[in-house]
């Protein structure tokens, strides 16, 4: 392993010169500099960046709990966290909650052993009572689906007004009878039930009645959605547009569909959410909400590297991001 003292031979410089550039101090002449980069590009050096945490007194990692690993949205979640944190020399583990109030005391019991310098946290099942008394000096930052007042930073999407946008644009379309897949009753504090306020606010503004036989309570995977249709078909419910909770649903859903020989957008349409990296590339490709990817994930880091970063604090943020609705053929332009 070429060391950093290999580096000062080479260039003929102090191994405390090379930290200087190494570390991009101001401390060295332009000639200088150059004549070290030129021996660590010859030489192969890499920073040492174990080394380096292990000096500072941290691990490098920042640990990501969620709820399943299964789920696309958390896996295209942590792809865009990780090259984020890769630019910084930090390192994402991700780990399963089972979206359960012990896993997520789990993660956050790793968090107080120093096995992470940081936790993002996926909330679910802890309640805003648990989250004031938990026990950690790293630095936590919260994502989830509702609001948890507490003294960690929070960082949300905007469920109810993605959930509005989806449904009011399909009721603009001409839809009438718009079912609802993976909803629970609206104004729960949870995914499936933020959303469902977002589909009744929908209706309530355009002055369509919400019809309960319309909401088929389920999970989230692809059969979930196509044994959905198929329970709404099966139970001779009628039905001109589907908003599905996600846009793994709304792919069961499509199949299901397609199965039945329906034509999609022309006899129903469908939106999902998550906006998920496939459904541009499904026939036809699925309107989804974008619940703000990138947003997000700018905000993520921004809030854990000032903690690291030893940031005066300021008290905890609850930031909520802007949703928005991207149509494409799943769906037709409003009337």
């Amino acid at each position: 392993m070429v060391t950093m003292a290999d580096v000062a031979r080479s260039a003929g410089v102090s191994t405390m010169t090379v930290s200087n550039v190494v570390n991009g101090r101001p401390r060295v002449g332009a000639a200088t500099r150059e004549r070290v980069l030129a021996a660590i590009a010859e030489l192969g050096y890499q920073v040492n960046l174990a080394a380096r945490h292990l000096r500072a007194g941290r691990t490098g990692v920042i640990g990501l709990a969620v709820p399943e690993l299964e789920r696309p949205y958390f896996a295209q979640l942590a792809a865009r966290l990780a090259d984020r944190f890769e630019a910084h020399g930090l390192r994402i583990v991700m780990e399963r909650t089972g979206a359960s109030r012990e896993g997520e005391l789990d993660a956050v019991a790793f968090s107080r052993l120093r096995m992470y310098d940081g936790l993002i946290l996926s909330v679910v099942d802890l309640d805003p009572g648990e989250l004031s008394r938990l026990n950690t000096d790293a630095p936590v930052v919260m994502i989830g689906e509702r609001a948890l007042p507490s003294r960690f930073d929070h960082v949300m999407m905007d469920n109810v007004e993605g959930a509005r946008l989806a449904t009011a644009h399909l009721l603009s379309t001409g839809a009438t009878r718009v079912a609802m897949i993976g909803g629970e009753p609206s104004g729960t504090p949870s995914m499936p039930g933020l959303r469902a306020t977002g589909y009744a606010l929908a209706h309530g503004e355009a002055g369509v009645p919400v019809d309960p036989s319309l909401n088929v309570r389920c999970s989230f995977r692809l059969q979930d959605g196509y044994d959905a249709i198929r329970s709404l078909l099966d139970g001779g419910i009628s039905f001109d547009a589907v908003f599905a909770l996600t846009d793994v649903v709304a792919m069961g859903a499509l199949r299901a569909l397609a199965d039945a020989d329906l034509r999609v957008p022309a006899d129903v349409q469908v939106i999902g959410f998550d906006d998920l990296d496939e459904a541009a590339y499904l026939v036809p490709s699925l309107s989804s909400v974008n619940p703000g990817h990138e947003e997000m994930a700018e905000e993520i880091i921004s809030r854990m590297l000032a903690h690291l970063g030893g940031a005066e604090p300021t008290g905890p943020k609850e930031l909520i991001v802007p949703a928005h609705l991207v149509l494409r053929g799943t769906t037709r332009s409003s009337e």
